[in-house]
């Protein structure tokens, strides 16, 4: 625990740079809703999506173009062309967007293409990509490893912090476990901890802690009453029919609820 402290005590020095983007904020004690496909598979579908953030006011929007694989047989992405879709939807509907970036070398064009920077759980240990990201000033969405301590967690932080990028977003996802059940082991309990401790807003990702469709709403509004500052949903208008992660992809009416009664959780208890 000591260890954990002295930790701590080093990322309550870098102050959170407020992410101001297109007139839309991201703030610890806000709450935002960052939802989308996980990987773009074309535009339609996108600009449906983009449509419905748009009308229920969620102004944040997810999608990859491209996608780490455990198989190489598995669609991995679009690549450019989905940036491109992804920007020029975003501008009509004046959304703000996110998007993983899994090699240093898509660094340059989405510097360029897309608002906010997600680092996926196999990327949390790319230290040389952390260090590049943390130079480069972009703000950063940073998921917990799959096996990773909160501890170890918080030092990859580190590297991004220390190249002075303090637009900073922790992202607890779960992390494997002996149980099978779901996806993994969500572990919530790291969400009002870290919020106790250190000034940067901490979200949660049910798509991924759990895996399963059925658990995303209930699963999204204990995340709330958590004390989270916000979650990371993959929705998509046919979730049984995209490619990537279907089974953990809610459909638009879903997510609508969930944006309503994240409203009303937060006002009551915060």
């Amino acid at each position: 625990m000591k260890k954990l402290e002295k930790i701590i005590e080093r990322i309550v020095d870098y102050k959170y740079e407020t992410i101001r983007i297109k007139g839309h904020s991201i703030n610890p004690d806000d709450f935002t809703i960052i939802a989308g496909p996980c990987t773009i598979e074309n535009r339609e579908s996108l600009e449906e999506i983009a449509l419905h953030l748009n009308s229920i006011g969620i102004n944040f929007m997810r999608g990859g173009a491209y996608k780490l694989r455990t198989s190489p047989q598995d669609f991995a992405g679009l690549g450019s062309i989905a940036f491109d879709w992804l920007g020029t939807i975003s501008e009509k509907y004046n959304l703000v967007t996110v998007s993983e970036i899994t090699d240093s070398s898509h660094l340059d064009e989405m510097m360029e293409k897309v608002d906010i920077l997600l680092v996926g759980t196999r990327n949390m240990l790319n230290y040389p990509l952390l260090t590049q990201i943390g130079k480069s000033g972009k703000p950063v969405i940073l998921k917990r490893g799959m096996s990773s301590t909160v501890e170890e967690w918080l030092l990859a932080s580190e590297y991004i912090l220390s190249e002075g990028n303090s637009r900073l977003i922790y992202c607890e996802r779960g992390i494997r476990t002996f149980d099978s059940i779901t996806r993994n082991t969500y572990d919530i309990s790291a969400i009002p901890l870290l919020r106790k401790y250190i000034p940067f807003p901490i979200i949660g990702d049910p798509s991924h802690a759990t895996g399963l469709r059925e658990l995303i709403k209930p699963v999204s509004l204990a995340t709330v009453a958590a004390g989270a500052s916000g979650l990371l949903i993959e929705a998509h208008p046919t979730p049984e029919l995209v490619k990537v992660d279907s089974r953990q992809t809610i459909d638009l009416k879903t997510l609508t609820e969930i944006n309503q009664l994240s409203g009303e959780i937060k006002k009551i208890l915060y």
